[in-house]
């Protein structure tokens, strides 16, 4: 009973704290330090990420793309994830990233950071759930045709809008249960391809074969195919956008970006190498064919091929929950956006999409635009490599644009940095995240993926008219005042 009045206590706390910032506490503030950091690793989803793309990694850079791609990745991201977290705990609100660049850098750079930041979400959601479907459709044998695939993507997305709109408990409870359906999916599928699948030598996770259709240097096609990790680490930002609906959210909001990112490097890793150790032939994996002579994902074939069509089904059940559950918790980090840039009048229509459910304490409206720009994102763009490599390119242009801003003007706010800090190492780890940023999404934008350099020079071009012909934005940032707390940095 105790630690439920200290939770109480702690949530009263939270909402004058919110008050301070210039916002009234009408989320529902329920969320615990698991349920946070389940945010983050249900949208990071290592099975959504490794399954959705392998095929993309294994033709472009071969085993040795899975061997050495993941760990570069992996790093990579967490510099960002550990530069975000030290954002987070200075302003815990559910605008995240935007509200950030509003303290650093005002309303200009907070609007383009949220725009940003929707694109690279929403585009996300329409992976993810695609992605499931792509898996979904073919293990009920109910074929794999455009329709039947789309009809399929268009149920998921709709399942995923109706338990947001009904409350965020659903949302905190479902998050919990994927932690524990993605590490039992890993562990089930890995310890059954290491007992029962035939098996590489060590010599196989270092080969360069692969099946690519551009002709090109090995290392541009090994940087190509880092698709396959890049797209894995979107979203972990989640915790941020939830923050408002979290207890104690200057400590628990950042350790929950920065455990998603350390907890899915490792256990994606097993899966990675798990997989390619049981691959029979790149080329013959690459090129299966169900009854119906569509093309087969990577992994399903290895799955089927080395575990039976019984077992192999079994397990892919389990992959295709993993998945569902990663699109439901990226969607309530992109309506969270929507809503808090819409609270700030920031958007067209900023009554209605601000405007939360007095029943079930949700942003209703928000939650229907952002689903219905999933559906629309994907039906666009018709490939999950487009929108997939869009929401890398968004999401990581609205990270490193607070990261930018707070490291440009270090010595000005310090004194405001929140608990949970990176001590004397945040410059060198933020100029770390930036290059990085700066890296992957040059990758993002280059040939093959000219498409996707397209559609954000479109999109930005866009941004910049919408910005500029709708008027002055009354957009207004937190008021960030000076919290006295016990310093908790991470060294």
């Amino acid at each position: 009973m105790s630690s439920i009045q200290d939770e109480q206590r702690q949530a009263q706390r939270d909402a004058r704290e919110l008050e301070r910032f210039g916002y009234a506490q009408e989320l529902l503030r329920s969320m615990g330090g698991f349920s946070t950091f389940a945010i983050s690793f249900t949208i990071i989803s290592i099975i959504t990420g490794v399954f959705t793309l392998y095929d993309y990694g294994l033709q472009m850079g071969g085993p040795l793309e899975m061997t050495l791609g993941w760990p570069i990745v992996s790093l990579g991201s967490l510099f960002v994830g550990l530069s975000m977290g030290e954002l987070c705990s200075a302003i815990p609100t559910s605008g995240g990233t935007y509200h950030w660049s509003a303290e650093l850098g005002g309303p200009t750079w907070a609007w383009f950071t949220a725009w940003f930041n929707i694109v690279g979400l929403v585009t996300e959601v329409a992976g993810i759930d695609y992605g499931c479907a792509t898996y979904l459709v073919p293990v009920l044998g109910v074929g794999s045709s455009h329709s039947a695939l789309l009809m399929t993507y268009g149920l998921i997305l709709l399942s995923h809008a109706l338990i947001n709109h009904y409350g965020i408990r659903w949302v905190a409870w479902l998050s919990d249960l994927s932690v524990t359906v993605h590490i039992l999916g890993v562990s089930v599928l890995v310890g059954a391809l290491l007992i029962f699948a035939p098996k590489q030598p060590i010599s196989f996770l270092l080969s360069r074969e692969n099946s690519s259709p551009i002709h090109a240097p090995y290392i541009w096609l090994f940087m190509l195919g880092m698709l396959q990790a890049q797209w894995t680490y979107t979203g972990y930002d989640g915790p941020a956008q939830v923050s408002e609906e979290t207890v104690d959210p200057r400590h628990r909001a950042p350790w929950g970006i920065v455990l998603g990112v350390g907890v899915s490097a490792i256990f994606g890793y097993i899966l990675v190498l798990g997989l390619t150790c049981a691959i029979p032939s790149v080329s013959g994996i690459l090129s299966t064919k169900d009854a119906g002579g569509n093309s087969l994902p990577a992994v399903m074939a290895i799955v089927l091929s080395t575990l039976g069509e019984r077992a192999g089904r079994a397990v892919l059940l389990v992959a295709v929950a993993a998945m569902w559950f990663c699109g439901l918790s990226t969607l309530t980090s992109a309506s969270r956006v929507i809503y808090a840039l819409a609270r700030d009048k920031g958007l067209p229509m900023a009554r209605l999409l601000s405007r939360t459910n007095v029943k079930h304490r949700t942003p209703g409206a928000a939650i229907w635009v952002a689903a219905g720009m999933a559906f629309v994102a994907l039906v666009y763009s018709g490939s999950v490599a487009v929108v997939t490599s869009i929401s890398v390119v968004g999401c990581y242009l609205a990270y490193a644009t607070p990261i930018y801003l707070g490291w440009r003007k270090k010595p000005q706010w310090l004194e405001k940095r929140g608990p949970w800090h990176l001590g004397r190492h945040s410059n060198l780890i933020n100029l770390l995240a930036l290059g990085w940023t700066v890296f992957i999404c040059f990758i993002m934008i280059m040939p093959p993926n000219a498409r996707t350099g397209i559609s954000m020079a479109v999109v930005v071009v866009g941004l910049f008219l919408l910005h500029r012909f709708t008027g002055p934005h009354e957009m207004r940032k937190p008021k960030w005042e000076v919290v006295e707390t016990t310093a908790n940095s991470c060294p």
